[in-house]
Formats: structure tokens, sequence, C-alpha cells
């Protein structure tokens, strides 16, 4: 997948306004929350509960009101987490509770190579709350921030993503029945062919005999799966070529898909690709021919001929 980034520097912000600064790292047990603010030059922590942003809200608010009643200022609050699991919703949760927030390519983040790398929440969290706030000085290659997608963007891409992994997911179970029938000598059977199963029925092993009982079993159980991920992909690729030939489709991506579609070549296509190849080939070899002397047209293969050279 490619990351799209955006790498425009922050707005600078009015002296009367004060800046805190959260970095969150987020997984599905707990989510360490690092902040910084006027108030001291420490680096302040808080375990949460993972999951909880009600808690993470509130633990932003009670810090902002904090701040403000000691400098008497406005408090604007600028927070950032690594792109990954958790997708953009809370993205879009801080930014409608008035919270700037960042999301930044875990990949992009500067690591010190002269010494040994530790890898923990704390580590991670502190190193994500300086690029923050080197971020927020004006050093725009800190970081690469993503371009977060809007809800009807995001959606529109689980089309092409589920037929993805519907695919791989074919392969893999293609896979897993041509392996087993090879455990009994058997090469040529293609559970992508129609009436797999009643094929299966009549294979016979290498020694002539039928399946062992749980092993056909198991392939049946395989050809049903496989059965059911087909008909998935026939769905999907149906809705698909909806969305291209409906002219009035309001699908963020139809034009992509039209393209898509169109540059590949069709199944009837093929052999006149391969033909117009091979004209091209031979071509060029019988220029090459023709200006050879004679002793060296004897050694040229008897294929030559059989080319029409």
């Amino acid at each position: 997948m490619t990351v799209r980034t955006v790498t425009n520097l922050p707005a600078v912000t009015h002296g009367e306004t004060v800046r805190c600064s959260f970095a969150i790292e987020l997984s599905t047990m707990s989510w360490v929350v690092a902040f910084n603010t006027p108030l001291s030059e420490k680096i302040s922590r808080h375990a949460l509960t993972g999951c909880k942003w009600k808690r993470l809200l509130e633990l932003i608010e009670e810090v902002r009101a904090r701040v403000s009643r000691e400098t008497g200022r406005a408090v604007e609050v600028v927070s950032c987490y690594e792109a990954g699991y958790d997708g953009f919703w809370l993205h879009r949760k801080l930014e409608a509770h008035g919270i700037r927030n960042y999301v930044i390519d875990p990949a992009s983040l500067q690591v010190d190579r002269r010494a040994r790398r530790v890898k923990t929440d704390r580590s991670d969290t502190d190193r994500l709350l300086r690029s923050l706030m080197a971020y927020l000085r004006g050093e725009p290659k800190v970081w690469s921030v993503v371009r977060v997608p809007s809800v009807a963007e995001e959606d529109a891409r689980r089309l092409h993503r589920e037929r993805d992994r519907l695919v791989s997911e074919r392969v893999q179970h293609v896979n897993r029945i041509k392996g087993l029938c090879a455990l009994q000598g058997i090469y040529d059977y293609n559970p992508l062919r129609p009436q797999a199963m009643a094929r299966l029925e009549q294979l016979r092993t290498a020694q002539g005999g039928a399946f062992p009982p749980r092993l056909k079993s198991e392939i049946m159980r395989g050809l049903q799966r496989l059965e059911m991920v087909v008909e998935m992909i026939a769905t999907l690729e149906a809705e698909r070529n909806a969305i291209v030939e409906n002219e009035a489709s309001t699908h963020l991506n139809a034009k992509k898909i039209q393209t898509f579609i169109n540059s590949r070549p069709s199944a009837l296509s093929l052999p006149r690709c391969w033909s117009a190849r091979y004209s091209i080939v031979t071509s060029t070899i019988a220029a090459k021919w023709r200006v050879m002397s004679a002793p060296w047209k004897d050694k040229w293969p008897p294929m030559l001929a059989q080319m029409g050279l």
C-alpha cells in the first residue's frame, strides 16, 4: 500500500496562546500518553486502558484547564499518534473536540543509530512527543504526516481491498488442495475447473486405490471453502462492473476502476498480443539471417525452417 503523506508546516500560533503537546502510543491493551506543557520542561506520562477514548479526552481537558488556570491564557492542544491498526477514527474524534491531531507514518520517524534501540511503549511515546515538538518548531522533515481520507474515501477502498484479500485466499485454497493431491501422486487435478467435486470422486492414487477417507474429507471441505470464495469474488466483480457501466455512478473511484479494467488485456486479446510479439521476433531473426553469409546459414538450427524463415 502506498502511503500518501503531507508535509505542511503547522500554522504559527498567536502570542496570547500557549500550546500543550500530546503523543499517544496505541495498543489493544493500553494507551500510553506523554505530554508536555508550558508549566514544566519535563515530560509527563499517563497509562490508560486500551480503547478508552473518553478517558483520553478527560485527561486532555484536565491538562488544558490546569494550564489555562496557571497561565491565564488560551490553550491550544496538539496531539499525534502513529498510523496502524486503529485507523483514523481516533483522529476524527480528536478533531471533533477541537484538538489538532497528526497521524504519523511510523517508518518516517528518526531513530538513534549509534545506540542500541530500546523498544518500549515509554521510549516510543517519548520519541513521538519530541518529534511532534520539533515539527511544531518548524522542522518539516522530522517525520511524514499521513493524509487522512474522509469517511467516504475510506469506504470506497473497501471494494478492491476485499477482492484482493479474497484472490489471495483463493490461491491459498488451490495450492493447499493441489498439495494434498500431490501426496497421493496426483498432479493434474485443478480444483478451479467445473465439477471439481465430481471429478474428485473419480480420482485414484498412484497405487490405483481410492483416497484415504480423512484426506478425502479434508479436500472436500477445502473445495467447499474454495467455492464460497469464488462466489464472493464474482459478487464483488459484478458490483465493480456495475459501477463502471453506470455513467451516473457516484462512486469516488469509478474513474480509477474504469482505467484499471481497460488497462488489463482480456482473455480474447491475449492470443493477439502473443501473435504480434511472435511476428516481431521472427521478423528480426529473418532480417539478420538474410544478411549472413552462406556458411553461417548452414549452422542455424532446423527450427528456422519450421518457422518459415
